[in-house]
């Protein structure tokens, strides 16, 4: 893995992001969400789901689901790892637990499952931005994603919230309310991707690793993604380098630069935008312009 070395100012601003995110993430969840039965997925969902089971508070739910799921990212990943994620994780639960106190903004189902939603993934989005997560599926996706290298992390993302919202229409007794959640899953995704990597449609990327062979064939396996070797040469060393070069969904570039890391923590990587991509899955090169 790269670590990199971060000034205290640098600490103190990212721990500063991830505090008022964490307001706003509790807010989405008791403000719009819970009061709505709008369960989108992950630990929140389920957390909301086993309030209406047992009658403990939503964020303190949230905070003992996520507790083993800390320990076992703490095990698996270390403390450096995984120390910003326990603050993110107390933080959002207590300001769940706080906000909740107070009348939900709206009571209209669609007007919820809109803000909630936008409000939340804008949340998370600056707590991964701040080098956090908001614990829950995301651990649990790593871990498995490490025994089953070949299972793709969107579907793993995708089969958990999808549980969660099934589950919800069961609970809540409500199928409005699932479908609801499933609006919710999607405007998450769209806006947290905008948060995390901007608008645009696709990434360039531009690898150089000795661990080249490597990197390339888990690129191939597990993300179907298209590899092209272009050949390479140090100006100062003059050593010979493949570099290895692909173009991917913007969804999908974090995968590759978390495969990357594994495979080679001195790799050299850019990634940059691509507006205009033309060729096999993605614009025909002859299509006409709307």
């Amino acid at each position: 893995m790269i670590h990199e070395k971060k000034s205290l100012k640098t600490h103190v601003k990212d721990y500063i992001i991830i505090t008022i995110a964490s307001v706003f993430y509790g807010l989405a969840i008791s403000q719009f969400l819970d009061p709505n039965d709008i369960a989108p997925g992950g630990v929140s969902g389920l957390s909301m789901i086993i309030n209406r089971i047992i009658d403990i508070e939503v964020g303190t739910i949230i905070l003992m689901i996520n507790i083993p799921i800390l320990l076992l990212g703490l095990y698996k990943f270390g403390f450096k790892f995984i120390i910003s994620t326990i603050y993110a994780t107390v933080m959002g639960s207590i300001f769940t637990n706080i906000l909740a106190k107070y009348p939900p903004v709206t009571t209209d189902p669609l007007l919820a499952t809109i803000a909630g939603s936008a409000i939340a993934s804008i949340a998370i989005g600056f707590i991964f931005k701040a080098g956090a997560t908001t614990g829950g599926t995301d651990i649990i996706v790593k871990v498995l994603r490490l025994k089953f290298p070949h299972l793709k992390t969107g579907r793993l993302f995708l089969i958990c919230d999808m549980v969660v919202v099934l589950l919800s229409a069961f609970v809540f007794e409500n199928t409005d309310s699932a479908l609801y959640a499933a609006i919710g899953v999607f405007l998450m995704s769209i806006v947290f991707d905008i948060i995390l990597y901007g608008a645009d449609g696709a990434k360039l990327i531009y690898i150089i690793s000795n661990e080249w062979q490597n990197i390339a064939t888990r690129l191939l396996m597990e993300l179907d993604v298209g590899v092209t070797y272009l050949e390479g040469e140090g100006a100062y060393s003059n050593e010979k380098k493949r570099v290895i070069m692909c173009v991917v969904r913007k969804q999908i570039a974090p995968h590759v630069e978390e495969i990357v890391k594994e495979e080679d923590g001195n790799a050299f990587m850019i990634v940059s935008s691509a507006t205009e991509i033309y060729g096999e899955g993605y614009k025909n090169i002859y299509s006409e312009k709307i």
